[in-house]
């Protein structure tokens, strides 16, 4: 049958056909054969290979070596392309709500009459108030393969509608913000976040650069901080941005692999501003490489917390019938011989590394910032989205907005009238914060979610302990 050709054909393509090969797979097709014949219910083979001994026989390997049925196979390729199925619309997740920020014209949302501020209450007739924060990203995540009903109320109505939205392929740019941070400092500090690495991430990452003023920027602040990694050769291409030619980027050995290293082009032009890149727990795989790499080379300072390590080659194989396995085969080490990869329990890949500890450990140790109990409540109540949503209905925002003594007032008249009424010692000690977080708000729906991140990464405790060591 095709599915036990499949198979045959995918452990001939790894391993030579020798006598114990032979026997596993004889003693295989026996159980399935006697599977077929006596189960009590019928047996789908797409069922049992598709779901279980592929899958089970890679994952025995390691948990980043799978197997992918057709359908898993296109979406790769199309994530290879950078295309995303979408509604076109920015949100806001909190637990046990969704808010819309911001529609993109001429998308689905922006068609459906979807507008910021709106709360979407279900999805597919699932109620998102009682799912927990993964539940609602997963729900979401899945919802925009296909044609999705909400459910929707508008700021200041009660009354619940519905609207059906189609998705439609987007280009999502892995190099999603790029701007002058504001700072008291004179110099030209320029901020980039890198959310991904795509085939088109070093492209827009010179282009971004570019916008920025290329070679007359001071500083640079990258941000690679829940970037999950993706196409190697955009590392490469990043990180030659900023090393001089010829120097080492990254080491690739496996069982079967010889050393292959990755060098700077010998025509590279390397900027040579100072750089701070910022990493978190989910900085992971080609976001690793770079940071490793300027690291070694101390052409960057790494600010905030310990990385995932996630330093494997991965190479995809594919086999019959629009399937593939996506397989380890070898692991990267940074310039000065760290391996990335960091060990996992229960798994082969322990065994094969030489460094036991994996990760980029960042040159300075920066936390997330712990918000108060009052500016908790205020983000966990929509507080700022409902009153940005009213005032910029009835006002004119541009980018010199800022918030007055009045207007502040007026927020925490509106906090009032919805049981917020925090102590006054709470309400000093937390002002200035709700003022600038209130002024990002009211940017946001009024300009778009790229203009209130513009505001937001003035707040943010790792981009401001970066400028000040670029500015020591």
């Amino acid at each position: 049958m095709p599915l036990l050709s499949l198979l045959a054909a995918l452990i001939v393509a790894q391993a030579p056909p020798v006598d114990e090969v032979a026997t596993h797979i004889r003693r295989f097709t026996e159980v399935y054969a006697a599977v077929e014949a006596n189960s009590a219910d019928p047996v789908n083979p797409d069922a049992v290979f598709y779901s279980g001994a592929l899958p089970a026989m890679l994952r025995y390997l390691d948990p980043h070596s799978v197997f992918l049925d057709p359908g898993q196979f296109d979406q790769l390729r199309q994530m290879e392309k950078s295309e995303r199925k979408g509604f076109g619309s920015v949100v806001s997740i909190i637990p046990g709500r969704v808010i819309v920020l911001q529609t993109l014209p001429g998308t689905p949302s922006a068609k459906a009459g979807l507008s910021p501020g709106d709360e979407i209450l279900a999805v597919n007739n699932i109620a998102l108030g009682q799912l927990e924060f993964d539940q609602m990203v997963g729900l979401l995540g899945e919802a925009r393969q296909r044609p999705a009903l909400l459910h929707v109320r508008r700021p200041g109505n009660i009354r619940v509608f519905q609207m059906t939205l189609t998705p439609e392929l987007m280009d999502s740019p892995s190099v999603d913000r790029a701007f002058l941070l504001q700072t008291d400092s004179k110099k030209k500090i320029g901020y980039v976040r890198v959310a991904s690495f795509d085939e088109k991430t070093g492209k827009e990452f010179a282009a971004a650069l570019d916008q920025l003023g290329g070679a007359t920027l001071e500083a640079l602040v990258l941000d690679l901080r829940n970037n999950p990694g993706g196409v190697v050769t955009a590392a490469v291409q990043m990180a030659s941005q900023f090393l001089e030619p010829g120097q080492r980027i990254i080491t690739m050995k496996g069982r079967n692999k010889n050393y292959e290293e990755i060098d700077v082009p010998k025509t590279a032009k390397p900027y040579k501003f100072p750089i701070a890149i910022l990493v978190n727990a989910k900085t992971a795989s080609a976001s690793e490489i770079v940071a490793g790499a300027l690291q070694d080379h101390k052409r960057a300072i790494i600010l905030g917390e310990s990385t995932y390590g996630k330093g494997l080659v991965q190479n995809v194989f594919p086999i019959r019938n629009e399937t593939a396995i996506v397989l380890t085969t070898a692991f990267y080490y940074t310039p000065s011989g760290r391996s990335i990869q960091r060990p996992l329990q229960d798994s082969q890949l322990g065994s094969a590394i030489e460094n036991k500890k994996g990760g980029i450990d960042p040159d300075e140790v920066v936390l997330p910032d712990q918000p108060s109990r009052l500016r908790s409540v205020l983000e966990a109540s929509v507080s700022y989205t409902q009153f940005a949503t009213e005032y910029t209905a009835k006002h004119k925002v541009d980018e010199t907005f800022d918030v007055t003594p009045d207007l502040l007032d007026d927020f925490k008249i509106f906090l009032s009238q919805r049981q917020i009424q925090p102590a006054i010692s709470d309400w000093f000690k937390d002002k200035e914060r709700i003022r600038k977080r209130l002024r990002q708000e009211i940017i946001t729906i009024a300009l778009g979610v790229a203009k209130g991140d513009e505001i937001d990464v003035q707040l943010d405790p790792f981009v401001q302990r970066a400028v000040q060591r670029l500015t020591q």
